[in-house]
């Protein structure tokens, strides 16, 4: 077949130079690339703007600080603002009380207002930490780039951890005043950037529970000193020690199962193929444990294979946002446990990645997850069911149509103040 060629205006059009990479066949490879594609068109093409929704527990003009020290905050994004997180770490940059600031960078926005509150931080005299991933893939350049900025700010810049890519979303305030230290965590699911957050679901847990706090700093210590052991109780770090708790995690459902208790998982994930979870997940389902997946991406395991995974149904969700939260919930015999995380149950993430799986202790936010995971699985209009014969079909609409990321959205203003 005769090959062909695109007319000069294209690439004009686009933008390419001579160093973007396009293989021989005109593919473009960096396809994220898109999500900056320019408007074309008529207006009934797009999406109509939507709101966000504003967050019961934080009010516009007042403290972050002060709304943390009451209670936990879950943010819900894109249907909450990113600008919350922003205006903490503005907050941060001023506080005279605030001593430092501790931050991973994988993903960042083009213009970033994440960089530009670190900046502000330091020149403000506040000891400003980051930990730049230089093997996030397509934004190596980018990344050295911030990387040379922040250092030449005075900010102490790590980069990453030998043997390991940093794919956790950490961040550490440590504020001290009249010799009382408090520290702020905000651990996520997806990346500190504005612009994917408008358009990426993701879950970011803000808190000052010391039980996650000292471990966040334990995490940080490790970036500082690699390799340097810690105890951990209720942080799941990869590479370490996901791979153990999945395990035990999903033994305890077997063993509640076999004795007649009610024994469920419910997995949201962008993508699973580790052959020894699916594999302990196979031998739940044989034992009775209900399992519900929601993936949108790569699944290596086969739901409803009889006698091996009967149990085990799932769905994924592409609609107007990319689902790219992960999160996880247990029966645990009725006393649900629930985690937020930044891996995918992946042999990558698992075994040579840094990685943080964080549990969720506030009632309030385990039933907002709960929630939005039941919102989700019944979606009927944009959900696809994975079945053993890779039909791919759409769900099978009810008498109500169930878009869930409407409903989520609809779900969350329901808790506005």
């Amino acid at each position: 077949m005769q090959s062909w060629k695109l007319p000069m205006i294209f690439p004009r059009a686009l933008n390419f130079g001579p160093d973007d990479v396009v293989i021989p066949a005109e593919r473009y490879h960096n396809l994220k690339d898109f999500m900056r594609f320019p408007r074309l068109g008529k207006k009934k093409f797009y999406y109509e703007p939507y709101t966000t929704v504003p967050h019961r527990e934080i009010q516009t003009g007042r403290s972050i600080f002060s709304a943390l020290k009451k209670k936990d905050v879950m943010l819900h994004f894109p249907y909450h603002s990113f600008d919350h997180f922003i205006d903490l770490l503005r907050e941060s940059s001023i506080d005279p009380y605030v001593t430092s600031i501790q931050i991973t960078l994988y993903r960042l926005a083009r213009n970033s207002s994440v960089i530009n509150a670190l900046l502000n931080a330091a020149r403000n005299g506040k000891h400003v930490t980051t930990v730049v991933e230089l093997q996030a893939r397509f934004d190596e350049e980018a990344n050295i780039n911030w990387g040379n900025k922040l250092q030449e700010e005075g900010i102490k810049v790590i980069y990453g951890v030998p043997g390991l890519k940093v794919h956790a979303k950490l961040l550490l305030i440590t504020r001290v005043k009249n010799d009382v230290t408090q520290r702020y965590a905000a651990i996520g699911t997806g990346n500190f950037n504005e612009d994917t957050a408008r358009i990426y679901t993701d879950h970011l847990l803000l808190t000052t529970n010391l039980k996650i706090t000292n471990e966040v700093q334990k995490t940080f210590n490790f970036f500082n000193v690699n390799y340097r052991k810690d105890n951990y109780y209720h942080l799941v770090l990869s590479p370490f020690a996901l791979r153990n708790k999945m395990n035990l995690l999903i033994e305890n459902e077997i063993r509640n199962a076999r004795e007649g208790k009610d024994a469920y998982i419910c997995l949201k994930l962008n993508n699973i193929s580790d052959t020894e979870i699916i594999s302990n997940l196979y031998e739940a389902s044989a034992a009775g444990v209900n399992i519900r997946l929601i993936v949108r991406g790569m699944i290596s395991l086969v739901p409803g294979l009889k006698d091996v995974s009967e149990n085990i149904k799932a769905i994924g969700i592409v609609d107007r946002f990319l689902e790219h939260s992960r999160f996880m919930i247990f029966c645990n015999g009725g006393n649900e446990e629930c985690f937020i995380s930044s891996a995918d149950l992946m042999t990558r993430n698992i075994e040579h990645r840094i990685e943080v799986t964080c549990p969720v202790f506030d009632k309030s936010l385990k039933k907002e997850l709960r929630k939005i995971f039941d919102i989700l699985w019944h979606d009927n209009v944009k959900a696809r069911r994975i079945d053993a014969e890779l039909s791919n079909k759409f769900v099978k609409p009810g008498k109500k149509p169930i878009r869930a990321q409407v409903e989520v959205y609809n779900y969350l203003n329901t808790l506005k103040p």
